[in-house]
């Protein structure tokens, strides 16, 4: 959970134009930045550091390929709990989120409480963390599994307008 302050930021063009291209790429250096929004690269470095304390850039990270690193088993997991109270909520989040092989998890509505995203290397490790996840856990009435045979998209990016 980010414990950050974040100082509220509205976003003109300038910060738009320099999002789309950092989301792209964040490595691309402030003076090609400059140049492509047409600003200074102090303007950019200035932008970029007040759209982090804003919590508008939440993070700055390498997305791994799940395959380079013989994790080839992706599993879309919807999870139902015994009951929606604040505790069991609260406590099934927390698990979760100190999970490992959980790469994202989200919060829902609409009879499913989570959906969750679970990387494995193979069969037997996604058996292992259902049970330590889901099976052996009394907040858990019942969760359904569905394996993707392909990531056709993953997206990482917003969309900026």
């Amino acid at each position: 959970m980010d414990t950050k302050p974040h100082v509220p930021r509205a976003l003109d063009p300038f910060d738009r134009a320099i999002l789309r291209i950092i989301q792209r790429d964040n490595k691309t250096p402030q003076r090609a930045i400059a140049e492509a929004v047409n600003l200074s690269a102090a303007a950019v470095q200035r932008r970029i550091a007040a759209m982090e304390l804003a919590g508008v850039i939440a993070s700055n990270v390498a997305i791994v390929d799940p395959a380079a690193v013989s994790l080839t088993i992706t599993s879309i997991v919807e999870v139902f709990l015994r009951d929606e109270r604040s505790a069991t909520v609260d406590a099934t989040k927390a698990l979760f989120q100190n999970a490992h092989e959980v790469q994202q998890c989200y919060y829902v509505t609409g009879g499913t409480s989570f959906v969750l995203i679970v990387v494995t290397r193979d069969m037997r490790t996604y058996e292992a963390v259902t049970r330590r996840l889901l099976s052996e856990n009394d907040f858990v009435k019942s969760f359904r599994t569905l394996v993707a045979l392909d990531r056709v998209k993953t997206e990482t990016t917003v969309v900026i307008e």
